[in-house]
């Protein structure tokens, strides 16, 4: 892979000089098309758009002064009408698009409107449908070398041949009978396929496997929990703070062999820093959700860890809620920036994390820097930037037995896995999210293989304002929001950010909207067949225009009272979502369809 990222340089002072501003944002651009060999701008090859996970396009013929103007050009039927959470991958004139459950991969025509070229069915097992928590979602596809990558529901990672639709290799990766399956979008990193599993609500132990990209066979497995041998921790493996040194901290921060069954899994986004040579992902929740049943600081879960990628040996990790309460996994992405702070330039990570803050971290140390709420937050009182620990309320502590209210964020997070866009034009990190609170109640729970582990009563609800759901812009220099739009619902999209200084994100309503990437104002939007849950993307099509595509299909947790067909009269189904969601189905309904938009 080429050696090269984003190198994002942000301060209060910027160059005056028209021909300089062109020549920085130029430079960043280039970092940014250079994410993946042969790539030009105008193509999407993996979910992040880049291994910084930035998730912004230079394109800007679309942009704030014409946006208003997009029309729907062509569409595109999945036929799986479930949660559709992918971001369609667009290769040369070949647009690729991943489905929920089956996991089927169309390729289609850009020269034809959207014809299907081939699709490919790898007929998953049906019964990994019964073990995944929160709907049968994809997050989407990566493209290197002539082939697509890609998981199945049922534990399985494949590579499939771009132009033919010919399966390549097929590698089984998860079990589902302990209740693992596989969500993620794979990321390629020098010739090593990344995945992680799903399944922390199974009691399933979590861990991150490198396939080779040639033949599918395993390069290394670093597991989230166990003994450090198991965990790939050796000589390299220098964190910055004391909680997370010492020698296997993996079976020494849970009670007696829990560490087997404590979750953990890897199930959300991995970022690649090519000059540092370091992957970075995050660790979910601790099993079983009641910590009354697992004292300790369960490491290494509710975390980040920063590998190489062609050994997995660790070099730092941190753990952004020990002893995790809530279900506060730590998968969401992290953005690479660099970053100006009191006159130095620090290579970070922007992390808007499901515990409310956003961490502003050293990437090549694991230092925070900042971590500064912004949702509002009950369950904790801050984080001490000396020892790097959370700060727990001891008022919202779970307890068996004992209702605890008004928790906030909830089991969900403040933001769960929809995935921010950055904008080195505007320097800001935009942030899709909810605004929920819960009330908890700890249960006993014994663990069976392939059942659900939780010991938790959860019912979630609209937080203060009644608004269950918020766009914002962050400024990570000034650690405070820039602007911030009031959504119905939990705003559960990705976000898109161009250089046309426009953000795109999609409502759970259907609507698919574009905002000012300055101001917030909205610009345009358009009501689609159903929710949005998907991740938008931008590329250039064969006829050299500009165009942006989402899947519409509503669904995930947040959704799940839709796709799945559940009670509204039970608030602790899904667990605990439905609660707050019981009014989705008036307002939407089940869908499964790509919506592609030109001017």
């Amino acid at each position: 892979m080429v050696p090269c990222t984003p190198r994002l340089l942000l301060s209060s002072k910027m160059p005056g000089s028209v021909v300089l501003r062109w020549f920085v944002f130029f430079w960043v651009s280039l970092g940014l098309r250079a994410a993946e060999p042969g790539s030009s701008e105008g193509e999407w090859r993996m979910a992040a758009k880049n291994y910084a996970n930035t998730r912004f396009s230079d394109l800007s013929e679309i942009n704030s002064a014409n946006v208003n103007e997009l029309k729907v050009k062509w569409t595109f039927s999945t036929g799986v009408n479930r949660g559709q959470e992918a971001a369609p991958l667009i290769i040369g004139d070949t647009m690729y698009v991943v489905t929920p459950y089956p996991n089927i991969l169309y390729a289609l025509d850009l020269k034809n409107n959207g014809a299907p070229k081939w699709k490919y069915e790898p007929k998953p097992e049906a019964a990994a449908q019964g073990v995944a928590c929160c709907d049968v979602v994809n997050r989407g596809a990566f493209y290197d070398d002539g082939k697509i990558f890609y998981n199945t529901l049922d534990g399985n990672t494949l590579a499939i041949d771009a132009k033919t639709g010919k399966q390549i290799w097929k590698t089984k990766l998860g079990d589902i009978q302990k209740g693992e399956t596989i969500t993620m979008a794979p990321l390629v990193v020098k010739g090593k396929v990344l995945v992680g599993d799903s399944g922390g609500e199974f009691g399933v132990r979590g861990w991150l496997a490198a396939l080779n990209a040639d033949d599918g066979s395993l390069a290394w497995k670093a597991y989230s929990t166990g003994p450090d041998s198991e965990v790939l921790i050796g000589d390299k493996y220098k964190p910055f703070y004391d909680q997370e040194k010492g020698k296997d901290l993996g079976v020494s921060t849970w009670p007696p062999e829990h560490w087997k069954i404590g979750g953990g899994t890897v199930w959300g986004w991995v970022s690649y820093d090519p000059e540092l040579n370091l992957i970075y992902y995050g660790t979910g929740n601790p099993g079983a959700w009641n910590p009354e049943l697992r004292p300790g600081d369960n490491k290494f879960t509710a975390g980040i860890f920063a590998r190489e990628p062609e050994t997995g040996q660790a070099r730092w990790f941190y753990q952004w809620s020990p002893h995790d309460l809530y279900d506060h996994d730590g998968i969401n992405e992290s953005v690479l920036v660099d970053l100006e702070l009191e006159g130095k330039t620090r290579k970070v990570l922007l992390h808007a994390e499901r515990n409310g803050y956003v961490y502003v971290m050293d990437r090549g140390t694991g230092e925070v820097i900042s971590a500064t709420p912004f949702v509002r937050i009950t369950a904790s009182k801050g984080v001490d930037l000396k020892t790097g620990r959370l700060i727990p309320n001891p008022e919202k502590e779970p307890h068996t037995g004992k209702v605890i209210r008004d928790i906030s964020p909830v089991a969900a997070g403040a933001k769960d896995w929809q995935p921010c866009a950055w904008s080195p034009r505007t320097k800001l990190l935009y942030i899709p999210h909810q605004n929920l609170a819960m009330d908890y109640e700890g249960v006993e729970a014994g663990y069976i293989a392939g059942t659900p582990y939780l010991g938790v009563n959860v019912k979630m609800y609209a937080g203060p304002g009644g608004n269950r759901g918020e766009f914002c812009a962050w400024d990570p220099i000034k650690k405070e929001k820039a602007w911030e739009l009031k959504e119905k619902f939990p705003v559960w999209s990705g976000a898109l950010a161009t250089a046309g200084d426009v953000v795109f994100y999609g409502t759970m309503e259907g609507w698919f909207k574009a905002v000012d990437a300055k101001s917030g104002q909205e610009l345009w939007k358009f009501k689609t067949g159903s929710g949005i849950i998907g991740q938008p993307v931008t590329y250039s099509g064969p006829d050299g225009k500009q165009y942006v595509a989402v899947l519409s299909g509503v669904g995930g947790w947040a959704g799940a009272i839709v796709a799945g067909g559940l009670d509204p009269r039970d608030p602790t189904a899904a667990l605990g979502f439905v609660g707050a969601m019981k009014d989705l189905p008036q307002a939407t309904t089940k869908g499964g369809d790509l919506y592609v938009f030109g001017l």
